[in-house]
């Protein structure tokens, strides 16, 4: 399989090439880094560990149907998104999906997010989740992607896949994560 996916013109061609089991430890570390940039300008607080922790990106890496890429801007790497592929049903998973902040602002994410969904076009249904606090990526899903916010998981409302999500109290996590979807098709 070729290393690099597909590519989309603009200013700046935007590629995707496929993460190899050689470069999944750097994969890792640049989305946390993304993500903890996040966490601080949303939040203002530091983090005790790596967000997400190093255990729920091994698990998304070794899912059934996982797929990671790099997004990449004239062959520099600013960012990647970790999939989950059911070639079966057409339902798939945005798992993980970053930018560093330093290519923010340039259109770099919805590039990439274009050529994820031609790379991908027997998709029926695209699904995803962001935290609450995350203005940026509703903005982006909802307004820019296309995505339906679809669920709001909560404390009255958890999530059925998350076991054991709780915060530092021991309580069921309260902050809360909405769910999209985009129906690419109707599933007939």
């Amino acid at each position: 399989m070729s290393a690099r996916l597909a590519k989309e013109n603009g200013s700046g061609d935007v590629t995707l090439a496929y993460v190899q089991p050689e470069e999944r430890p750097q994969f890792r570390l640049d989305l946390q880094e993304a993500f903890a940039v996040a966490v601080r300008e949303e939040l203002g607080e530091e983090l005790d560990g790596p967000i997400p922790p190093d255990a729920d990106v091994d698990e998304s890496f070794d899912a059934p149907g996982a797929v990671a890429h790099h997004i990449l801007v004239g062959g520099e790497r600013v960012g990647g998104a970790l999939l989950t592929i059911d070639e079966v049903a057409g339902r798939n998973s945005l798992g993980f999906f970053f930018v560093r902040p330093k290519a923010h602002g340039r259109g770099i994410g919805l590039r990439a997010w274009r050529l994820i969904e031609a790379a991908y076009s027997e998709t029926v249904v695209w699904e995803t989740h962001t935290p609450y606090f995350e203005k940026r990526n509703i903005h982006f899903y909802v307004n820019k992607c296309g995505f339906k916010i679809v669920e709001y998981f909560n404390a009255r409302h958890p999530d059925p896949h998350q076991h054991g999500a709780v915060d530092d109290d021991g309580l069921p996590d309260e902050d809360g994560m909405f769910r999209f979807e985009k129906w690419m098709r109707d599933p007939a």
